[in-house]
């Protein structure tokens, strides 16, 4: 009798060790998501100047993926990719989710926090949200660090969002969790003048980059002297644009001081070690040039990686990566089996702390930003060549508010400059149908190779793997190659 009993009990601890999956031994997740935020202002990126600490050190303790690029530059398109593992013109989120823009992704996508919260994990977001539906992007826990656009909140404070998540790390509960930790920083504030000028008359007083950080608890504000700035070769060095950079330091410098302080619930909290920490951005800086587009700043955006435990640090990787990766590469880590949801990309776990064979290529594909801001283009990039196609290149570019109405734009305008950066405005409001640039001899895509007859095969190789990535994906938009 007693023999019989301990085979009961033997196949009953095993059942429940295979349904759980031993969760108590998987690691806990923290994904940071900023918002706008490119890899020329972090320092382990190499940029001199701003002061990052809390992200140069999460990369000492991990990898740096040096060429991972969103799909589409743009926060709500750019998230609904990142929590579903699928590129936008598939999970149906074409553009911003605001109410009279009403984007929204199907109903029948399954996102990685209801995967995750299927298969043991305590799901829990905090911060910058911006997709739907929230049927589909179910977590199991939203918290609050206040009322957003309020300066008499906390609600934008980095540091506050951490606080906030103590309750889900320091937890005793035996799941593991995943959570989702998005801030507003470094976005711009919205309210311009068409001047391009701040609006705010209140104290404390926001910049363009919506610093208040002398309202923040936690906060020690970091300035930046506008002559000492790094001025990007997409970008006109200017004085409105120096300025301009100086409060975005700021203000990515505030995000730094609100992951210094997660981390540290972490460590105190002895969870650190048992816990995959990644730190993206949704897409590049709020610049005309950069957010919005598919060129280089706007889509090719930090990624830094720390494994549980991981025993070979401070390590670059340069395998192209995308955000339609992030999500099966979670669920690598989960344990998770890759099939419990549909996704467009694939793990890059062994790219952490080994080799990544074969990730040579990724594609972009971007439909709008708001609904007026119709301009779908879409993209394959390899290690050599990158090739755009504009849809819809008939239409002038149409560049979101903020941008247009920047200082650094409207100055450029009002001076009469003959060029934004490497560009020409013109070039970069009316664009061919493609764009074909050697990244390798020319970084910053200045020279349309698309119709030189040198590189006639190599266009016409990209043109057929988009189209083929296009079939394969059921891009609607894939009739535009012979209906125009």
């Amino acid at each position: 009798m007693k023999l019989k009993s301990y085979w009961l009990f033997s196949i009953l601890l095993i059942t429940t060790t295979l349904a759980t999956g031993n969760l108590a031994a998987h690691p806990n997740i923290v994904l940071i998501v900023s918002d706008d935020h490119g890899t020329d202002a972090l320092g382990c990126y190499g940029n001199p100047i701003i002061q990052t600490p809390a992200l140069d050190s999460l990369a000492a303790d991990g990898t740096i993926f040096t060429d991972a690029n969103c799909t589409t530059a743009s926060c709500s398109p750019s998230r609904s990719v990142i929590l579903s593992g699928l590129h936008n013109h598939r999970n149906g989120q074409y553009g911003l989710q605001h109410t009279f823009h009403h984007y929204q992704s199907f109903d029948d996508i399954k996102s990685l926090p209801v995967a995750l919260s299927e298969n043991g994990y305590r799901t829990a977001r905090i911060g910058k949200f911006h997709v739907a539906p929230e049927s589909v992007y179910q977590f199991d826990f939203v918290l609050s660090a206040g009322a957003a656009n309020d300066p008499t909140t906390v609600g934008r404070s980095p540091w506050e969002m951490a606080e906030q998540s103590r309750t889900i790390i320091e937890s005793d509960d035996s799941e593991p969790f995943f959570l989702f930790y998005a801030t507003d920083d470094p976005h711009r504030s919205n309210a311009f003048t068409p001047d391009g000028l701040p609006t705010f008359d209140t104290y404390p007083k926001p910049n363009r980059f919506g610093n208040r950080d002398q309202g923040y608890p936690g906060i020690n504000p970091v300035t930046y002297d506008p002559e000492k700035v790094v001025v990007p070769p997409f970008l006109p060095d200017t004085p409105a644009c120096r300025a301009e950079l100086a409060e975005y330091y700021q203000s990515v410098s505030r995000l730094d001081q609100g992951i210094a302080h997660l981390l540290d619930i972490l460590k105190r909290s002895e969870k650190y070690d048992n816990t995959l920490v990644i730190y993206i951005s949704d897409n590049g800086v709020a610049f005309a040039g950069a957010k919005t587009t598919l060129y280089e700043p706007g889509m090719r955006l930090p990624c830094i990686v720390k494994e549980p435990s991981q025993t070979m640090k401070s390590r670059t990787q340069d395998a192209l990566v995308s955000w339609v990766d992030l999500a099966p590469t979670i669920l690598d880590y989960a344990e998770i089996d890759p099939t419990s949801m549909k996704t467009h990309g694939r793990s890059f776990r062994k790219g952490v702390s080994g080799n990544l064979r074969g990730r040579n290529e990724v594609f972009a594909s971007h439909t709008a930003h708001e609904v007026t801001m119709y301009y779908p283009m879409r993209v394959v990039k390899n290690r050599q060549y990158k090739l755009i196609f504009n849809i819809a290149h008939g239409l002038e570019f149409p560049l979101a508010k903020d941008l247009l109405q920047s200082p650094t734009w409207v100055s450029m305008q009002k001076q009469g400059l003959e060029f934004y950066g490497r560009r020409t405005p013109k070039a970069l409001l009316y664009r061919p149908r493609f764009e074909l640039y050697d990244l390798e001899s020319d970084p910053h895509e200045t020279v349309n190779l698309s119709d030189d007859l040198k590189y006639r095969k190599t266009r016409d190789q990209l043109m057929a793997r988009l189209r083929e990535f296009q079939e394969e994906t059921r891009d609607p938009w894939t009739v535009k190659w012979e209906r125009e």
